[in-house]
C-alpha cells in the first residue's frame, strides 16, 4: 500500500504501539506516543484495523527520548526505548489496571510500578545466535524484528557488559580456530548459539556453547583461550542440539570446564544455577518482587506455606525465613533436585520439596485435612489451568499471593478465582522486571472474605 495519512496518536496498545483513529478506522503505529502527530505510511490492511510506519513526525511528546541503543529500531528485543522511564512505569501501571478491568472485571487500586534506579544492563542471561554474513564474517546478535535474520551487534544496552565482551571475543576465536558456524538451511556446521549467565552478586559467569555436533576441532583450545581472557568464567558447558528446531537447548550436555553450574544470591540465599535452571533474569528487581510477595503474605512465623510452581525453590526458600513450614511442589524433576540442593546448601530445614503435579498435590493435601495458610503461585506466561485453580480453592488457604509475568492471564485467573470462591483481590503491585520492554511482572494478594478460619492440625 502506498497511502500516507497524517494521524494523531490517541492511546497505546498493551505492547506499546500507537493507536490512531480516523473516520471510524483504527491504525496501529510503532514508536508513536500519545498526542504525537505524524505522517504515516499505511503498510497493511487487516480485517478490523490498519498497520503503518512513521514517515515524519510533526509533534513530539514530552515523554519522547532518544533511544540509547543504536540497534533499537531494527532489533526486536526492546519496545519502549523511545519512551521516558517515568512514562514506562506509568504505562505498565495503567496496563495492569486496565487489563484487570477489561479481562478480569476487577476494579482494584493498582500501586505505582516499582522501577529500577538504573534501568539498563540488567539481564543476567543472554542467548545469542551466531551466523555468517554474505562476506563470510562471523556475526552474532539478535534476530531482526519478525525475521530470522541476525543483526550483528557489538553490544546490547540491557545486558551485562561482560556478556557483550564474551560474545565478541567468541566471534574472533571461532574465526581464528576455524570452528564452523551452523548453517540452518544446510544443517551443517558446529556453533548454533551461545548462552551466557552471570551471577549479579557473585560475578560468576557461565558460558554454554550450543552445538550441532558432539565434538569439534579446537574445542579444548577454545575453552582455554576463553577462560584465560575472562577469569570470572567459572564453568563452560557444551549443549548438543542436532535437531532442526527453534528450541535453543538440546537434551545432552558436557561440562568442559568447572562444575557445570554457577551460584548467585537472592534475598540473602545462595542459589545454584545450571544451564537449564529457571532463574529470574533481573535479580535486583526480583528481590523487590519477592520482598513485596512476602510483605503481602504477612507471615508471623506460625504459618504453613505452599510454593506452587516452585522451580528451584526461590520464593519458598525466601519465605522460609518467616514461616513455620514451607512446602514446594514442581513437576520438573531437575528443578526439584536443584531446589533440594539449594535448601541443603543454605542449611534451611523447614522446607520440603516434592516432584509432583501441583493440582493433584493440592487435592491430596486438602483430602488429608492438612492446613495451608498461604499459597504462593508463580505460573508460566500462559497462567494457571482451571484444574489447578479449583485445587487451590479446595485447599482453602487464608491467603493467596499470585505472582504473574502476563497481565492478561493474571486477569483471567483472578476473575475465575473471585467468581468461584470467597476470595477477593486486596492488593496489586506491578514490578518493572524488564525495563525498555512492554513486559511487566505483577504481585497480587487475595484474601478470604471472612475474618476467621477453623484450623485443622495434623
Amino acid at each position: 500500500m502506498n497511502e500516507k495519512l497524517i494521524l494523531t496518536c490517541k492511546d497505546l496498545t498493551s505492547e506499546g504501539l500507537g493507536v490512531c483513529k480516523r473516520e471510524s478506522k483504527t491504525f496501529f503505529v510503532p514508536y508513536l506516543l500519545v498526542d504525537e502527530e505524524a505522517r504515516v505510511h499505511i503498510t497493511k490492511k487487516r480485517k478490523n484495523f490498519y498497520e503503518g510506519v512513521v514517515v515524519e513526525r510533526f509533534k513530539d511528546s514530552k515523554d519522547r527520548v532518544t533511544p540509547k541503543c543504536r540497534y533499537y529500531y531494527h532489533c526486536g528485543g526492546c519496545h519502549l526505548q523511545h519512551m521516558s522511564y517515568r512514562m514506562q512505569l506509568e504505562f505498565k501501571k495503567n496496563k495492569v489496571e486496565e487489563t484487570l478491568k477489561r479481562i478480569g472485571k476487577i476494579n482494584v487500586k493498582v500501586d505505582d510500578c516499582i522501577g529500577m534506579d538504573n534501568p539498563w544492563n540488567y539481564r543476567n542471561k543472554v542467548q545469542v545466535p551466531y551466523g555468517v554474513n554474505k562476506k563470510g564474517k562471523v556475526i552474532a546478535g539478535f534476530y531482526k524484528k519478525g525475521t530470522h535474520e541476525i543483526i550483528d551487534m557489538d553490544n546490547c544496552d540491557i545486558e551485562y557488559d561482560i556478556a557483550d565482551q564474551i560474545v565478541n571475543t567468541l566471534k574472533k576465536l571461532f574465526k581464528e580456530m576455524k570452528i564452523e558456524i551452523y548453517n540452518e538451511d544446510k544443517r551443517t556446521g558446529v556453533i548454533r548459539h551461545v548462552l551466557i549467565r552471570n551471577g549479579v552478586f557473585t560475578n560468576d559467569v557461565m558460558v554454554v556453547l550450543v552445538t550441532n555436533v558432539d565434538s569439534f576441532r579446537s574445542r579444548d583450545n577454545l575453552v582455554k583461550a576463553l577462560v584465560k581472557e575472562y577469569p570470572s568464567i567459572k564453568t563452560v558447558v557444551q549443549n548438543i542440539n542436532p535437531r532442526s528446531t527453534n528450541v535453543i537447548l538440546g537434551e545432552k550436555e558436557k561440562v568442559l570446564y568447572g562444575k557445570g553450574y554457577i551460584e548467585d544470591y537472592l534475598c540473602g540465599i545462595k542459589f545454584r544455577i545450571s544451564s537449564k535452571s529457571f532463574y529470574q533474569i533481573n535479580p535486583i528487581q526480583t528481590e523487590k518482587l519477592y520482598n513485596k510477595a512476602i510483605e503481602f503474605a504477612d507471615l508471623k512465623g506460625t504459618e504453613t506455606v505452599l510454593d506452587a510452581y516452585c522451580g528451584i525453590g526461590t520464593i519458598g526458600l525466601v519465605a522460609s525465613k518467616k514461616a513455620k513450614r514451607v512446602i514446594g511442589v514442581e513437576i520438573v524433576e531437575d528443578a526439584i533436585k536443584d531446589a533440594r540442593k539449594n535448601a541443603r546448601n543454605n542449611k534451611i530445614n523447614n522446607v520440603d520439596f516434592y516432584c509432583e503435579d501441583a493440582s493433584r498435590f493440592m487435592q491430596e493435601l486438602a483430602a488429608s485435612n492438612i492446613n495451608v495458610d498461604v499459597v504462593f503461585i508463580d505460573p508460566p506466561r500462559k497462567g494457571s489451568e482451571k484444574v489447578f485453580l479449583d485445587s487451590m480453592i479446595k485447599l482453602n488457604p487464608e491467603k493467596v499471593v499470585y505472582v504473574s509475568c502476563e497481565p492478561s492471564t493474571l486477569a483471567r485467573d483472578l476473575n475465575y478465582i473471585v467468581n468461584n470462591s470467597n476470595y477477593k483481590v486486596k492488593k496489586v503491585t506491578p514490578v518493572d522486571m524488564f525495563p525498555q520492554t512492554f513486559h511487566v511482572e505483577t504481585v497480587c494478594l487475595l484474601s478470604k472474605l471472612h475474618e476467621a478460619k477453623h484450623h485443622v492440625n495434623v
